[in-house]
């Protein structure tokens, strides 16, 4: 018997409170059936554990019954305690929470095209490490990326871009240019290495620096493959 998804519940779920709005409303308080954010975490290596057992569970579509509703949602309006910050591509087909199947509260996403790294990139990240104290900040690059596949084909035919599309060229060429001469598949590369870059660029934070050095904080690159689902870490 199949397990009903995440998606499947909330859809009855939403069902039934639409046939019920007619009847008299309840008084009574809406009570969770879980805490107001995931289970606490003691350090980096957990929370990164934590992200593979959820990322396990979506790649064989047996995503654990979150709640997802109004009590989660009231429960998680008073105040968050994420788990993990998470810098990822803004490809609509890596949806972070859904990757990893984790729900309201429990992570810090931050998302640009190639994972590009700018100050307001950047200053989300470290709010996410300093402010709400994840121990754990990840980098996730993916399977066949537009973002760094358009860059690939700039650098080898360099032409204008409209808009800021030129920055965000200029922002992932140095990770590109790293695989040069390299065998292999250039764009799996160029994603590899830009995670790579985007670590070490992210090592020079005076905000993230000290909480890796402190113990506080782990960082860690993941290569999300969009043919199976599964996120592997590099």
């Amino acid at each position: 018997m199949n397990t009903p998804s995440r998606r499947s519940i909330l859809t009855a779920t939403l069902a039934a409170g639409l046939v019920g709005c007619g009847s008299q409303r309840s008084e009574e308080p809406v009570v969770g059936t879980v805490p107001p954010t995931g289970g606490s975490v003691a350090d980096g290596k957990q929370a990164l554990e934590r992200l593979l057992a959820g990322n396990a569970r979506f790649v064989v579509a047996q995503e654990q019954d979150l709640d997802e509703g109004i009590a989660r949602r009231i429960a998680v309006s008073k105040g968050q305690h994420p788990f993990a910050t998470i810098l990822g591509c803004v490809d609509s087909r890596v949806p972070i929470e859904l990757v990893f199947d984790q729900g309201l509260g429990d992570l810090v996403v931050v998302r640009s095209a190639g994972g590009a790294l700018d100050q307001s990139v950047i200053g989300s990240l470290e709010f996410g490490v300093a402010e709400l104290h994840t121990p754990l900040l990840l980098v996730l690059g993916h399977q066949r990326c537009g973002a760094l596949d358009a860059t690939l084909k700039a650098l080898d035919k360099p032409t204008d871009h409209p808009g800021k599309l030129g920055y965000l060229v200029d922002t992932l060429a140095p990770a590109v240019r790293q695989i040069a001469g390299k065998s292999g598949d250039r764009l799996t590369n160029a994603v590899h290495a830009n995670v790579t870059h985007v670590l070490a660029e992210l090592r020079r934070s005076p905000v993230i620096a000290p909480l890796e050095k402190s113990g506080n904080l782990q960082l860690a690159g993941a290569y999300y493959e969009l043919d199976t689902g599964k996120v592997t870490v590099t």
